[in-house]
Protein backbone atom coordinates (compact mmCIF):
# COMPACT_ATOMS: atom_id res chain seq x y z
CA UNK A 1 0.00 0.00 0.00
CA UNK A 2 0.77 3.72 -0.60
CA UNK A 3 3.60 5.49 2.20
CA UNK A 4 3.34 8.77 1.70
CA UNK A 5 7.16 10.33 1.72
CA UNK A 6 8.09 13.95 3.62
CA UNK A 7 10.40 14.36 0.72
CA UNK A 8 10.13 14.18 -2.87
CA UNK A 9 11.92 17.12 -4.62
CA UNK A 10 13.91 17.12 -7.70
CA UNK A 11 15.24 13.93 -6.36
CA UNK A 12 13.26 11.59 -8.12
CA UNK A 13 13.33 12.97 -11.49
CA UNK A 14 14.80 10.25 -13.40
CA UNK A 15 17.71 10.07 -15.63
CA UNK A 16 18.14 7.52 -18.10
CA UNK A 17 21.05 7.87 -20.37
CA UNK A 18 21.44 6.50 -23.75
CA UNK A 19 24.53 4.69 -22.80
CA UNK A 20 22.75 1.91 -21.14
CA UNK A 21 23.49 -1.68 -22.17
CA UNK A 22 21.04 -4.07 -23.42
CA UNK A 23 20.06 -6.80 -22.29
CA UNK A 24 17.79 -9.21 -22.77
CA UNK A 25 16.71 -11.83 -20.05
CA UNK A 26 17.34 -15.41 -21.61
CA UNK A 27 13.44 -17.35 -21.50
CA UNK A 28 12.91 -20.14 -18.85
CA UNK A 29 12.42 -23.56 -19.72
CA UNK A 30 8.59 -23.79 -20.67
CA UNK A 31 7.20 -24.81 -17.17
CA UNK A 32 4.07 -22.60 -16.80
CA UNK A 33 4.19 -18.84 -16.94
CA UNK A 34 7.28 -17.81 -17.39
CA UNK A 35 9.82 -14.73 -18.78
CA UNK A 36 10.25 -14.49 -22.55
CA UNK A 37 12.68 -11.53 -23.39
CA UNK A 38 10.95 -9.07 -21.35
CA UNK A 39 6.97 -10.54 -21.48
CA UNK A 40 5.59 -12.79 -19.37
CA UNK A 41 4.22 -15.95 -21.49
CA UNK A 42 1.91 -18.97 -20.57
CA UNK A 43 3.09 -22.82 -21.21
CA UNK A 44 2.45 -22.40 -25.04
CA UNK A 45 4.25 -19.59 -25.74
CA UNK A 46 1.37 -16.98 -25.53
CA UNK A 47 1.80 -13.82 -24.38
CA UNK A 48 0.05 -12.64 -21.02
CA UNK A 49 -0.31 -9.31 -20.26
CA UNK A 50 -1.52 -8.68 -16.51
CA UNK A 51 -4.47 -7.01 -16.22
CA UNK A 52 -5.76 -7.17 -12.63
CA UNK A 53 -6.98 -6.16 -9.20
CA UNK A 54 -5.17 -6.42 -5.84
CA UNK A 55 -7.31 -7.96 -3.46
CA UNK A 56 -6.82 -7.55 0.52
CA UNK A 57 -7.79 -10.97 1.60
CA UNK A 58 -5.76 -11.62 4.92
CA UNK A 59 -7.44 -9.17 6.09
CA UNK A 60 -10.91 -9.96 4.73
CA UNK A 61 -11.03 -13.78 4.65
CA UNK A 62 -14.73 -13.81 4.23
CA UNK A 63 -14.86 -11.70 1.26
CA UNK A 64 -14.43 -14.72 -0.81
CA UNK A 65 -17.13 -13.53 -4.07
CA UNK A 66 -14.81 -10.76 -4.64
CA UNK A 67 -12.75 -13.44 -6.88
CA UNK A 68 -15.48 -13.66 -8.91
CA UNK A 69 -16.74 -9.79 -8.81
CA UNK A 70 -13.19 -9.21 -9.95
CA UNK A 71 -13.40 -11.40 -12.93
CA UNK A 72 -16.68 -10.07 -13.72
CA UNK A 73 -15.24 -6.76 -13.89
CA UNK A 74 -12.84 -7.92 -16.72
CA UNK A 75 -9.43 -8.89 -14.88
CA UNK A 76 -7.61 -11.70 -15.75
CA UNK A 77 -5.19 -11.66 -12.78
CA UNK A 78 -5.64 -11.16 -9.17
CA UNK A 79 -3.66 -10.11 -6.74
CA UNK A 80 -4.15 -11.86 -3.28
CA UNK A 81 -2.78 -10.17 -0.31
CA UNK A 82 -1.32 -13.45 2.46
CA UNK A 83 0.55 -13.14 5.76
CA UNK A 84 2.92 -15.22 7.07
CA UNK A 85 2.10 -15.17 10.82
CA UNK A 86 4.47 -13.11 11.64
CA UNK A 87 2.18 -9.61 11.35
CA UNK A 88 -1.01 -11.11 10.13
CA UNK A 89 -2.40 -14.38 9.75
CA UNK A 90 -0.88 -17.14 8.92
CA UNK A 91 -2.46 -17.99 5.95
CA UNK A 92 -2.96 -21.43 5.72
CA UNK A 93 -5.84 -21.29 3.07
CA UNK A 94 -3.33 -21.12 -0.32
CA UNK A 95 -5.50 -24.01 -1.85
CA UNK A 96 -8.54 -22.52 -1.36
CA UNK A 97 -7.39 -19.20 -2.54
CA UNK A 98 -6.06 -20.95 -5.57
CA UNK A 99 -9.17 -23.28 -6.42
CA UNK A 100 -10.83 -19.56 -5.96
CA UNK A 101 -8.79 -18.18 -8.96
CA UNK A 102 -8.83 -21.32 -10.84
CA UNK A 103 -12.87 -21.51 -10.46
CA UNK A 104 -13.22 -18.00 -11.56
CA UNK A 105 -10.41 -17.81 -14.59
CA UNK A 106 -7.82 -15.48 -12.94
CA UNK A 107 -3.92 -16.23 -12.95
CA UNK A 108 -3.31 -15.69 -9.13
CA UNK A 109 -0.36 -13.89 -8.01
CA UNK A 110 0.21 -14.97 -4.29
CA UNK A 111 2.23 -12.15 -1.72
CA UNK A 112 2.94 -11.42 1.77
CA UNK A 113 2.23 -8.46 3.39
CA UNK A 114 4.25 -8.94 6.11
CA UNK A 115 7.34 -7.49 4.50
CA UNK A 116 5.87 -3.85 3.87
CA UNK A 117 8.31 -1.72 4.66
CA UNK A 118 11.59 -3.36 6.11
CA UNK A 119 13.78 -1.86 7.89
CA UNK A 120 12.05 1.24 8.56
CA UNK A 121 8.97 -0.81 9.44
CA UNK A 122 9.91 -2.69 12.81
CA UNK A 123 7.21 -5.35 13.18
CA UNK A 124 8.09 -6.16 9.56
CA UNK A 125 9.31 -9.45 8.43
CA UNK A 126 12.43 -10.14 6.15
CA UNK A 127 12.63 -11.77 2.82
CA UNK A 128 14.33 -14.42 4.01
CA UNK A 129 11.37 -14.81 6.41
CA UNK A 130 8.94 -14.74 3.47
CA UNK A 131 10.67 -17.19 1.91
CA UNK A 132 10.41 -19.58 4.50
CA UNK A 133 6.65 -18.94 4.05
CA UNK A 134 6.53 -20.20 0.73
CA UNK A 135 8.81 -23.22 1.42
CA UNK A 136 6.27 -24.24 4.05
CA UNK A 137 3.58 -23.97 1.41
CA UNK A 138 5.38 -25.64 -1.23
CA UNK A 139 3.07 -29.02 -1.17
CA UNK A 140 0.37 -26.19 -1.92
CA UNK A 141 2.00 -24.77 -4.44
CA UNK A 142 4.48 -27.41 -6.62
CA UNK A 143 1.98 -28.54 -9.82
CA UNK A 144 0.25 -24.62 -9.93
CA UNK A 145 3.01 -23.05 -12.10
CA UNK A 146 0.46 -22.19 -15.01
CA UNK A 147 -1.93 -20.36 -12.83
CA UNK A 148 0.30 -19.05 -9.92
CA UNK A 149 3.13 -16.72 -9.65
CA UNK A 150 4.75 -16.12 -6.48
CA UNK A 151 5.22 -12.29 -5.27
CA UNK A 152 8.03 -13.26 -2.41
CA UNK A 153 7.23 -10.28 -0.45
CA UNK A 154 5.42 -6.92 -0.93
CA UNK A 155 7.36 -3.47 -1.14
CA UNK A 156 10.04 -5.20 1.25
CA UNK A 157 12.34 -2.59 2.32
CA UNK A 158 11.42 0.85 3.04
CA UNK A 159 13.31 4.03 2.93
CA UNK A 160 16.05 3.10 5.54
CA UNK A 161 18.59 1.69 3.59
CA UNK A 162 17.09 0.37 0.91
CA UNK A 163 20.65 -0.60 -0.87
CA UNK A 164 20.17 -3.78 1.29
CA UNK A 165 16.95 -4.58 -1.18
CA UNK A 166 19.65 -6.09 -3.99
CA UNK A 167 21.32 -8.51 -1.80
CA UNK A 168 18.01 -9.52 0.46
CA UNK A 169 16.18 -10.39 -3.05
CA UNK A 170 19.07 -12.42 -5.17
CA UNK A 171 19.33 -14.52 -1.61
CA UNK A 172 15.44 -14.77 -1.31
CA UNK A 173 14.79 -16.02 -5.03
CA UNK A 174 18.20 -18.04 -4.65
CA UNK A 175 16.55 -19.86 -1.70
CA UNK A 176 13.04 -20.79 -3.82
CA UNK A 177 15.09 -22.27 -6.57
CA UNK A 178 17.61 -23.95 -4.21
CA UNK A 179 14.45 -25.73 -2.94
CA UNK A 180 12.38 -26.47 -6.14
CA UNK A 181 10.25 -23.72 -6.95
CA UNK A 182 9.97 -23.31 -10.38
CA UNK A 183 7.07 -20.65 -10.62
CA UNK A 184 7.14 -17.27 -12.08
CA UNK A 185 9.10 -14.82 -9.16
CA UNK A 186 7.80 -11.40 -8.90
CA UNK A 187 9.57 -9.00 -6.65
CA UNK A 188 8.51 -5.55 -5.66
CA UNK A 189 10.77 -2.56 -5.58
CA UNK A 190 12.26 -1.14 -2.49
CA UNK A 191 11.18 2.59 -1.06
CA UNK A 192 7.82 1.00 -0.28
CA UNK A 193 7.74 -0.18 -3.66
CA UNK A 194 8.17 2.89 -5.22
CA UNK A 195 11.76 2.88 -5.87
CA UNK A 196 12.43 6.84 -5.60
CA UNK A 197 16.34 6.23 -5.28
CA UNK A 198 16.30 3.86 -8.21
CA UNK A 199 17.70 1.00 -6.52
CA UNK A 200 15.54 -1.31 -8.57
CA UNK A 201 16.22 0.25 -11.48
CA UNK A 202 20.08 0.22 -11.49
CA UNK A 203 20.65 -3.22 -9.64
CA UNK A 204 18.15 -5.03 -11.61
CA UNK A 205 20.42 -6.95 -13.32
CA UNK A 206 21.69 -8.56 -10.08
CA UNK A 207 18.71 -9.75 -9.42
CA UNK A 208 17.91 -11.23 -12.14
CA UNK A 209 20.88 -13.14 -12.86
CA UNK A 210 20.55 -14.87 -9.56
CA UNK A 211 17.58 -16.74 -10.53
CA UNK A 212 18.52 -20.22 -12.20
CA UNK A 213 15.70 -20.34 -13.66
CA UNK A 214 15.93 -16.86 -15.76
CA UNK A 215 11.76 -16.71 -14.62
CA UNK A 216 11.60 -13.70 -12.17
CA UNK A 217 9.74 -10.44 -13.36
CA UNK A 218 10.17 -6.55 -11.83
CA UNK A 219 7.59 -5.08 -10.22
CA UNK A 220 6.80 -0.89 -9.07
CA UNK A 221 3.96 -0.03 -7.19
CA UNK A 222 3.45 3.93 -8.25
CA UNK A 223 1.78 6.22 -5.82
CA UNK A 224 2.72 9.54 -5.20
CA UNK A 225 6.13 9.33 -6.41
CA UNK A 226 5.15 9.18 -9.90
CA UNK A 227 2.60 12.17 -9.95
CA UNK A 228 3.50 13.39 -13.47
CA UNK A 229 3.83 12.07 -16.96
CA UNK A 230 7.89 12.24 -17.22
CA UNK A 231 8.15 10.19 -14.66
CA UNK A 232 6.16 7.37 -15.63
CA UNK A 233 7.95 7.36 -18.96
CA UNK A 234 11.11 7.49 -17.75
CA UNK A 235 10.74 4.61 -15.37
CA UNK A 236 9.84 2.93 -18.50
CA UNK A 237 11.46 3.81 -20.42
CA UNK A 238 14.85 2.76 -18.47
CA UNK A 239 13.19 -0.46 -18.25
CA UNK A 240 12.67 -1.23 -21.71
CA UNK A 241 16.31 0.00 -22.76
CA UNK A 242 17.97 -2.44 -20.79
CA UNK A 243 15.18 -5.56 -21.70
CA UNK A 244 14.24 -6.26 -18.24
CA UNK A 245 10.60 -7.91 -17.55
CA UNK A 246 8.12 -5.40 -15.65
CA UNK A 247 4.68 -4.98 -14.44
CA UNK A 248 2.81 -2.31 -12.19
CA UNK A 249 2.28 -4.19 -9.21
CA UNK A 250 0.14 -1.48 -7.23
CA UNK A 251 -1.19 1.82 -8.32
CA UNK A 252 -3.51 4.32 -7.17
CA UNK A 253 -5.15 7.06 -9.02
CA UNK A 254 -4.93 11.26 -9.25
CA UNK A 255 -7.64 12.00 -6.87
CA UNK A 256 -5.89 15.48 -5.93
CA UNK A 257 -2.87 16.96 -7.99
CA UNK A 258 0.18 15.81 -5.89
CA UNK A 259 -1.31 12.15 -6.78
CA UNK A 260 -0.51 9.19 -9.01
CA UNK A 261 -0.97 9.88 -12.87
CA UNK A 262 -3.33 7.12 -13.47
CA UNK A 263 -3.60 8.07 -16.92
CA UNK A 264 -0.19 7.83 -18.19
CA UNK A 265 -0.10 4.30 -16.64
CA UNK A 266 -2.75 3.16 -18.07
CA UNK A 267 -2.22 4.88 -21.66
CA UNK A 268 1.68 4.07 -21.54
CA UNK A 269 1.11 0.29 -19.90
CA UNK A 270 -1.25 -0.42 -22.83
CA UNK A 271 0.65 1.06 -25.40
CA UNK A 272 3.86 -0.81 -24.34
CA UNK A 273 2.13 -4.13 -23.10
CA UNK A 274 2.88 -3.71 -19.65
CA UNK A 275 1.21 -5.28 -17.02
CA UNK A 276 -0.58 -4.02 -13.90
CA UNK A 277 -3.03 -4.43 -11.21
CA UNK A 278 -4.79 -1.46 -9.41
CA UNK A 279 -5.01 -1.16 -5.53
CA UNK A 280 -7.19 -2.61 -4.46
CA UNK A 281 -10.79 -3.96 -4.63
CA UNK A 282 -12.31 -2.26 -1.20
CA UNK A 283 -11.61 -2.28 2.53
CA UNK A 284 -8.54 0.44 2.40
CA UNK A 285 -8.27 2.46 5.72
CA UNK A 286 -7.79 5.31 3.24
CA UNK A 287 -11.20 4.38 1.43
CA UNK A 288 -10.17 6.58 -1.75
CA UNK A 289 -8.24 3.80 -3.21
CA UNK A 290 -11.01 1.93 -3.14
CA UNK A 291 -12.46 0.49 -6.39
CA UNK A 292 -15.85 -0.34 -4.79
CA UNK A 293 -17.79 0.35 -1.84
CA UNK A 294 -17.83 -2.45 1.23
CA UNK A 295 -16.73 -4.83 -1.58
CA UNK A 296 -20.37 -4.68 -3.03
CA UNK A 297 -19.06 -4.63 -7.24
CA UNK A 298 -22.51 -2.66 -7.96
CA UNK A 299 -20.77 0.02 -6.37
CA UNK A 300 -18.14 1.34 -7.61
CA UNK A 301 -16.11 4.07 -6.96
CA UNK A 302 -14.93 7.16 -9.49
CA UNK A 303 -11.96 5.13 -9.17
CA UNK A 304 -13.12 1.35 -9.46
CA UNK A 305 -15.53 2.92 -12.79
CA UNK A 306 -12.47 4.10 -14.19
CA UNK A 307 -10.25 0.90 -13.85
CA UNK A 308 -12.78 -1.38 -14.56
CA UNK A 309 -15.07 0.46 -17.20
CA UNK A 310 -12.62 3.65 -18.81
CA UNK A 311 -10.19 4.05 -21.76
CA UNK A 312 -7.24 1.48 -21.40
CA UNK A 313 -9.07 -0.14 -18.48
CA UNK A 314 -10.29 -3.78 -17.73
CA UNK A 315 -13.03 -4.23 -19.87
CA UNK A 316 -10.93 -2.59 -22.99
CA UNK A 317 -7.94 -4.23 -22.72
CA UNK A 318 -7.90 -7.46 -20.82
CA UNK A 319 -7.68 -10.75 -22.32
CA UNK A 320 -8.11 -14.30 -20.08
CA UNK A 321 -5.15 -16.21 -20.04
CA UNK A 322 -5.32 -19.59 -22.12
CA UNK A 323 -4.74 -21.67 -20.40
CA UNK A 324 -8.40 -21.37 -19.52
CA UNK A 325 -9.79 -21.28 -22.64
CA UNK A 326 -8.12 -24.20 -23.36
CA UNK A 327 -9.36 -26.19 -20.37
CA UNK A 328 -11.74 -29.38 -21.26
CA UNK A 329 -13.15 -29.35 -17.79
CA UNK A 330 -14.22 -26.87 -14.97
CA UNK A 331 -12.14 -26.45 -12.12
CA UNK A 332 -13.49 -27.86 -8.79
CA UNK A 333 -15.70 -25.47 -6.69
CA UNK A 334 -13.83 -24.62 -3.28
CA UNK A 335 -14.21 -21.43 -1.43
CA UNK A 336 -12.41 -20.46 1.92
CA UNK A 337 -13.63 -22.16 5.21
CA UNK A 338 -14.53 -18.58 6.38
CA UNK A 339 -16.49 -17.81 3.53
CA UNK A 340 -20.18 -17.47 3.91
CA UNK A 341 -21.19 -18.66 0.86
CA UNK A 342 -22.45 -22.38 0.81
CA UNK A 343 -22.93 -23.83 -2.39
CA UNK A 344 -25.75 -26.42 -2.71
CA UNK A 345 -25.06 -28.21 -5.76
CA UNK A 346 -21.94 -29.45 -7.31
CA UNK A 347 -20.40 -28.22 -11.11
CA UNK A 348 -20.52 -32.26 -11.97
CA UNK A 349 -24.53 -32.45 -11.09
CA UNK A 350 -25.73 -28.99 -12.49
CA UNK A 351 -24.26 -29.64 -16.02
CA UNK A 352 -26.77 -29.37 -19.25
CA UNK A 353 -25.66 -29.88 -22.12
CA UNK A 354 -27.34 -28.15 -25.45
CA UNK A 355 -29.71 -29.93 -27.91
CA UNK A 356 -28.13 -31.82 -30.98
CA UNK A 357 -27.09 -29.66 -33.40
CA UNK A 358 -28.37 -29.81 -37.02
CA UNK A 359 -26.54 -32.28 -39.58
CA UNK A 360 -23.90 -30.63 -41.83
CA UNK A 361 -22.11 -27.36 -41.96
CA UNK A 362 -20.34 -25.27 -39.20
CA UNK A 363 -21.97 -26.84 -35.45
CA UNK A 364 -21.36 -26.48 -32.17
CA UNK A 365 -22.58 -27.63 -28.88
CA UNK A 366 -22.96 -25.54 -24.88
CA UNK A 367 -22.94 -26.82 -21.71
CA UNK A 368 -24.02 -25.11 -18.66
CA UNK A 369 -22.53 -25.52 -15.16
CA UNK A 370 -23.34 -23.50 -11.71
CA UNK A 371 -20.21 -23.35 -10.37
CA UNK A 372 -20.80 -21.70 -7.12
CA UNK A 373 -23.97 -20.74 -5.39
CA UNK A 374 -24.69 -18.51 -2.23
CA UNK A 375 -28.08 -17.08 -1.13
CA UNK A 376 -29.40 -14.89 -3.47
CA UNK A 377 -26.64 -15.37 -6.23
CA UNK A 378 -25.02 -17.87 -8.60
CA UNK A 379 -21.55 -18.19 -10.72
CA UNK A 380 -22.36 -20.16 -13.93
CA UNK A 381 -19.94 -20.65 -16.89
CA UNK A 382 -20.85 -22.20 -20.40
CA UNK A 383 -18.42 -24.07 -22.23
CA UNK A 384 -18.85 -23.94 -25.89
CA UNK A 385 -17.59 -26.54 -28.33
CA UNK A 386 -17.00 -26.63 -32.14
CA UNK A 387 -18.27 -29.58 -34.46
CA UNK A 388 -16.52 -31.35 -37.04
CA UNK A 389 -14.96 -28.29 -38.57
CA UNK A 390 -13.87 -24.80 -37.18
CA UNK A 391 -16.17 -21.92 -36.43
CA UNK A 392 -15.86 -18.28 -36.75
CA UNK A 393 -18.48 -17.34 -34.14
CA UNK A 394 -21.16 -18.69 -32.05
CA UNK A 395 -24.13 -17.82 -30.35
CA UNK A 396 -25.33 -19.43 -27.24
CA UNK A 397 -29.24 -19.12 -25.66
CA UNK A 398 -31.07 -20.79 -23.72
CA UNK A 399 -34.32 -19.73 -21.19
CA UNK A 400 -35.00 -19.49 -17.43
CA UNK A 401 -37.64 -21.16 -15.80
CA UNK A 402 -37.51 -19.92 -12.20
CA UNK A 403 -36.59 -16.67 -12.64
CA UNK A 404 -33.16 -16.31 -12.25
CA UNK A 405 -31.14 -13.35 -13.61
CA UNK A 406 -28.06 -12.49 -14.96
CA UNK A 407 -26.25 -9.64 -13.83
CA UNK A 408 -22.82 -9.21 -15.19
CA UNK A 409 -20.67 -11.33 -17.31
CA UNK A 410 -17.29 -11.63 -19.06
CA UNK A 411 -15.56 -13.57 -22.39
CA UNK A 412 -19.27 -12.78 -23.73
CA UNK A 413 -21.74 -10.38 -24.61
CA UNK A 414 -24.94 -11.41 -23.17
CA UNK A 415 -28.11 -9.93 -23.26
CA UNK A 416 -31.53 -11.10 -21.68
CA UNK A 417 -35.55 -10.57 -22.60
CA UNK A 418 -37.60 -11.89 -19.97
CA UNK A 419 -36.81 -15.21 -19.29
CA UNK A 420 -34.54 -16.02 -22.73
CA UNK A 421 -30.75 -15.08 -22.58
CA UNK A 422 -28.38 -15.12 -25.64
CA UNK A 423 -24.82 -14.87 -25.53
CA UNK A 424 -22.35 -13.82 -28.51
CA UNK A 425 -18.72 -14.50 -28.82
CA UNK A 426 -16.57 -11.79 -28.22
CA UNK A 427 -13.53 -10.80 -30.40
CA UNK A 428 -11.27 -12.75 -29.24
CA UNK A 429 -13.01 -16.00 -28.59
CA UNK A 430 -15.27 -16.33 -31.84
CA UNK A 431 -12.86 -18.85 -33.69
CA UNK A 432 -12.95 -21.98 -32.21
CA UNK A 433 -10.91 -25.24 -33.89
CA UNK A 434 -12.80 -28.23 -34.58
CA UNK A 435 -13.64 -30.01 -31.30
CA UNK A 436 -12.04 -27.28 -29.36
CA UNK A 437 -13.85 -25.51 -26.86
CA UNK A 438 -14.15 -22.15 -25.27
CA UNK A 439 -16.22 -20.53 -22.53
CA UNK A 440 -17.89 -17.69 -20.85
CA UNK A 441 -19.02 -16.88 -17.69
CA UNK A 442 -21.20 -15.06 -15.41
CA UNK A 443 -23.24 -13.78 -11.75
CA UNK A 444 -26.46 -14.32 -11.62
CA UNK A 445 -29.67 -13.96 -8.76
CA UNK A 446 -31.90 -16.61 -8.18
CA UNK A 447 -35.12 -16.74 -5.66
CA UNK A 448 -36.14 -20.04 -4.26
CA UNK A 449 -34.86 -22.50 -7.00
CA UNK A 450 -31.70 -22.39 -9.44
CA UNK A 451 -32.54 -25.32 -11.92
CA UNK A 452 -29.91 -25.54 -14.97
CA UNK A 453 -31.90 -24.01 -17.66
CA UNK A 454 -32.14 -27.01 -20.16
CA UNK A 455 -32.13 -26.95 -23.60
CA UNK A 456 -29.42 -24.77 -24.50
CA UNK A 457 -29.29 -23.90 -28.22
CA UNK A 458 -25.77 -22.69 -30.08
CA UNK A 459 -25.73 -21.67 -33.36
CA UNK A 460 -22.13 -21.67 -35.47
CA UNK A 461 -20.63 -18.87 -37.73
Amino acid sequence: MRRRLSVLGGALLLAVTASVVMFMQPASAAVGLHISGRNIVEANGQNLIMRGVNHPHVWYTGQTSSFAAIKAAGANTIRVVLGTGKRWGPSNDVPAVINLCKQNKLICVLEVHDTTGYGEEGAAASLDEAANYWISQKANLVGQENYVVINIGNEPIGNTNPAQWTAATAAAIQKLRTNGFEHLIMVDAPNWGQDWQNVMRDTGQTVLDADTKHNTVLSIHMYAVYANASTITAYFDAFKNKGWPLVVGEFGWKFNSGEVDHETILSEAQARGLGWIAWSWSGNSDPILDMTVNFNPAQLTTFGDRIVNGANGLKATSREASIYSGQTTSPSASVSPSASRSPSTSPSASRSPSSSPPPGGKTCTAAYAIVGQWPGGFQAEVRVTAGSSAISGWTVGWSYANGQTVTNGWSATITSSGAAVTARNVGYNGTVGAGATTSFGFLGSWNGTNAVPAPLTCTAD
